[in-house]
């Protein structure tokens, strides 16, 4: 067993644990790559598991999966007029907004789906039907999923590994395939195998860092005399010395040497060996591959160029870093969980109005432009700040003109009009009489 293996035992034990049970062959890359990892250049085997336990890619993973899974997923019809309307009614609705499956909220649900395509590159979902309308989606594991296979009649065909053993063919109307990054459109590129440079160097970075803390800055001295020592004495020395003074807990103790003994320490300051600078670069770099702002998990030593203000800042993030993501969500479901007919009029979008919410000032004088200007009502400013409709005119559009209902402008303006010819006549008679 190579040395990575014996120092994390606990990474084997989980490995295998998630296939016992499974029927394995030599060809099977998915168990191998959870089995083993792929060795990085730095020495470090990098996986799944080793990646997440990274601070810097733990919080790039749950920053994406856990804001994407917080927004609601609804289900919109067209009407042929361009105004659309939130479809409660179709039975699609409630499994993408409210609940997937009778184990899954919609939350848990799409947090397992983004985090296995940032980890794996592919989210996959069964499909739960009655008839021909789908009920519910039941999550699959990215790692017990083998590549699909196209057949001879163009669609793919899916294998998946079950929990007990067994091995189930599905066909592509069976699945709920969403694939990330992919340079053949069928499946996509995990990220984690071509970071693993990069995460195998941040691992290596770590564990230097906790051996280096762990002698206490001071990785090793030197002991000299003007004798010479025999081996077993040697051994002695040094097993003795290391039991009593290694180690940060020991140090600070009296150091006793005999026979002539010097002791002469060699000392290391961590910035002397830029192992600071190194781990954060390693931030720098897995923020790069996730896509996601340095200081968005916790890295604030350089600023952003995203803007000044946190609400630019939501806007960076929602355009470069979350938008990708979710128009492949919702293209993906138009795509497998809607009829070709339905595709005409229906459609599923992110509701990201809560993101770009600004503070309480920034709320009030976008409200006030919209209402003024005839592009939203009162009514659609308080459902959106969540307080109930009034009716009557407030749901109601108006202009700034006298805040009038937009269909009376024509009205106000024709009285208007018809007072000023009143007042020109009166100016003219009364001329007429002086």
């Amino acid at each position: 067993m190579s040395e990575s293996k014996q120092k994390s035992p606990g990474r084997f034990k989980a490995s295998v644990l998630k296939w016992l049970g499974v029927p394995i062959s030599l060809t099977d890359g998915s168990f191998w790559q959870s089995f083993a990892g792929s060795e990085s250049s730095s020495g470090e085997s990098v996986s799944v598991e080793s990646a997440l336990q990274l601070s810097a890619a733990w919080a790039c993973v749950r920053l994406l999966a856990e804001t994407i899974a917080t927004l609601p997923l609804n289900l919109y019809q067209m009407a042929a007029d361009g105004t659309r309307t939130v479809a409660k009614d179709h039975p699609l609705y409630s499994v993408l907004h409210t609940q997937p499956n009778a184990e899954n909220t919609a939350v848990e649900f799409w947090e397992v789906m983004v985090a296995s395509m940032l980890l794996r590159g592919n989210g996959y979902a069964r499909k739960l039907r009655t008839s021909t309308a789908i009920i519910g989606l039941e999550l699959l594991l990215p790692q017990r999923m083998q590549t699909p296979k196209r057949l001879k009649n163009g669609q793919l065909q899916y294998q998946y590994n079950e929990l007990d053993g067994t091995t189930s063919t599905l066909s592509e109307d069976d699945v709920l395939h969403i694939r990330g990054f992919s340079l053949d459109g069928l499946m996509g590129l995990t990220p984690i195998r071509y970071a693993r440079e990069v995460i195998g160097n941040s691992t290596a970075a770590n564990k230097a860092s906790a051996s280096v803390f762990k002698n206490g800055l001071r990785p090793s001295g030197a002991l000299s005399t003007d004798q010479i020592l025999q081996k077993d004495k040697r051994k002695e020395i040094r097993e003795d010395l290391a039991e009593q003074f290694g180690g940060a807990m020991q140090a600070g103790k009296t150091m006793v040497l005999e026979a002539g003994m010097k002791y002469q320490a060699i000392t290391m300051n961590p910035e002397d060996v830029q192992l600071l600078q190194t781990r954060s670069f390693n931030i720098e770099e897995i923020c790069r591959w996730f896509r996601v702002p340095p200081f968005m998990v916790g890295h604030s030593e350089k600023s952003t160029s995203w803007g000044t203000g946190i609400e630019q800042q939501t806007i960076g993030f929602l355009t470069f870093s979350l938008r990708p993501w979710l128009t492949r969500i919702e293209q993906a479901v138009k795509r497998s969980c809607l009829t070709p007919a339905e595709r005409l009029t229906y459609y599923a979008e992110f509701s990201v109005e809560g993101l770009l919410r600004a503070d309480s000032a920034g709320r009030s004088a976008f409200y006030s432009q919209m209402t003024q200007n005839g592009l939203m009502t009162r009514d659609e400013c308080r459902v959106k700040e969540n307080l109930p409709p009034m009716g009557g005119n407030a749901a109601v559009l108006t202009v700034q003109s006298a805040l009038l209902p937009i269909d009376k402008l024509g009205e106000q303006s024709a009285a208007s009009n018809a007072q000023d010819a009143l007042k020109a006549w009166l100016q003219t008679e009364n001329k007429d009489e002086s």
